[in-house]
């Protein structure tokens, strides 16, 4: 592969725009934040902590229903005149007001303290055009911000993993240990946010034009707990303030309301729904994208979410679904334990209902699948349950739903029963077959292609699995920060990873891949 390489120079030119800044380091596992040569440097950003650690109300921006929309969110504090008001326009001068709907949260997640969610979609959007926007909070006008949509029809995205704001804990940075305690303490949610901030800088910069970032889940750190300095800190980045994401549910997001509060996803489903939200989808462009919440394993639940998404636009050239857990992947931690406790469920519905792509996170490594598809067989289902505390997963068992067997993921040395029932849950997962290709440009291919992102923040990286699986044809870790950008036309899907070195260095860690479709469906 000739590596294609975006030198600190070029990048510094890219960046002039946004910060006018220049490189940074990382180490293995997580990047230091002290490390990092950045327009904004992170004493700078260590500065300004403990005021973005405490503010609840930073607003999230996703996409709408279809290219014409735009659903905001943000918090406030509870008062006698909560009103959810958009102000948006073409002009600073002429915003018009758009209402939405005001809801109540949970005050045991903001230390007791009441805050409602604000919930608004704006209408009407052309491509190519810059608006201008502001929010209401208790009653006040937000700093007017600007919003430039792109192409509807030649779509362009950043796709991101794992950001997990906060996942840091316990590295060494500096003299001190990183911790993530609560409020402005959680120096783990510094560290990350500055390493998030830094990479969708980046990668806005060398790529101004994308029309929104689709990120494959656990936006923070914290499993089943209060965790608002860390969406706080997620919500931080620059970009986000005229930047839309399509978010996914991660098993580090799923289990507290925390996430509903933050984000106002389009065409929301009673599907695949935790503590934090269900199933939804939405169309862009040529495309139709489903986001599966993989942490409810009840697979018929999503492959009603997908026959609904299906049916609201079925002639889009692509079908995009994004999932947190990697059921194709290639990190050590997931790949043949827990991330791969769906395949044998969504590989026949995404088969059924011709998905064409599925975008991944969850083992914090890189990867790119084969084409795949099906083998046709029976096999077993498999789910994981809550911990006795219900604070989180079990995740050192898997249970065979099929059988109600317990399967131990990890069995003690000399437990052959155990062994056993681990192999046999491996070798039930097999259940895909290899779609054959001689380049990776292929033309109307049978099969789905499977992404696993690495982590977009460098907050925690996981080692590849000991031996490369024969579903995978590319992976990597370079204990980097990545990003993937995807194009998207009436006929091509193309993506493109891309991973910055200590250096601030953007290179290619893989060949581009794309798929090009010459029938319509």
């Amino acid at each position: 592969m000739k590596k294609k390489v975006i030198t600190a120079l070029t990048l510094a030119t890219a960046l002039s725009s946004l910060f006018g800044g220049t490189a940074f380091a990382s180490t293995a596992h997580y990047n230091d934040a002290t490390q990092a040569a950045f327009a904004i440097s992170y004493n700078e950003w260590k500065a300004n902590w403990a005021e973005t650690a405490t503010d609840y109300t930073k607003v999230s921006i996703e996409p709408g229903a279809d290219e014409t929309k735009l659903n905001f969110c943000w918090m406030t504090e509870k008062d006698a005149d909560n009103e959810a008001v958009v102000l948006f326009g073409r002009s600073k001068n002429s915003l018009i007001k758009f209402r939405g709907t005001v809801e109540a949260t949970d005050s045991s997640l903001t230390g007791g303290k009441a805050y409602v969610s604000n919930k608004v979609t704006v209408t009407g959007l052309k491509p190519n055009t810059t608006y201008y926007y502001s929010v209401v909070k208790n009653g006040v006008e937000s700093e007017v911000r600007k919003y430039t949509t792109g192409s509807f029809t030649d779509v362009k995205m950043l796709y991101v993993g794992d950001p997990q704001i906060g996942a840091s804990k316990g590295q060494t940075q500096g003299s001190e240990t990183l911790t993530n305690t609560d409020g402005a303490s959680n120096t783990a949610a510094c560290n990350d946010s500055y390493g998030w901030n830094r990479t969708l800088s980046i990668a806005k910069a060398l790529n101004p034009t994308i029309n929104y970032i689709i990120s494959a889940g656990d936006q923070v750190n914290k499993t089943g707990k209060a965790k608002e300095e860390e969406f706080a800190g997620y919500l931080s980045a620059d970009v986000l303030s005229g930047t839309a994401v399509a978010t996914t549910i991660g098993n580090h997001d799923s289990l507290t309301s925390d996430y509903s509060a933050h984000f106002n996803v389009p065409n929301e489903t009673d599907n695949g729904e935790t503590k934090a939200g269900g199933d939804y989808y939405y169309s862009y462009g040529d495309g139709l994208f489903i986001v599966l919440n993989t942490n409810n394993y009840n697979a018929a639940e999503h492959e009603d979410t997908i026959r609904e998404a299906v049916a609201s636009d079925p002639t889009a050239t692509w079908r995009v679904v994004t999932i947190h857990q990697d059921i194709y992947g290639s990190g050590l931690d997931h790949s043949e334990t827990d991330g791969m406790i769906l395949r044998t469920q969504l590989t026949p519905i995404f088969d059924k209902y011709d998905i064409d792509v599925v975008l991944q996170g969850h083992d914090h490594t890189y990867s790119r699948s084969k084409l795949l598809y099906g083998d046709g067989q029976t096999h077993d289902s498999y789910e994981f349950k809550l911990n006795a505390t219900g604070d989180d997963y079990d995740w050192d068992n898997a249970y065979d739903t099929t059988t109600s067997e317990n399967v131990s993921l990890y069995p003690e040395e000399g437990d052959t029963a155990g062994e056993g029932r681990l192999q046999q849950f491996r070798e039930d997962n097999e259940c895909y077959t290899i779609e054959e290709t001689a380049s990776n440009n292929v033309i109307d291919p049978k099969g789905t292609l499977y992404m696993t992102a690495n982590s977009a923040s460098g907050s925690k990286y996981y080692e590849l699995n000991t031996t490369q699986q024969s579903y995978i044809a590319k992976r990597s870790q370079n204990w980097l920060p990545s990003y993937s950008v995807i194009e998207m036309t009436a006929t091509t899907f193309k993506i493109e990873t891309y991973e910055i070195d200590d250096g601030g260095t953007v290179s290619e860690i893989d060949d581009p891949f794309t798929i090009t479709k010459t029938v319509a469906r």
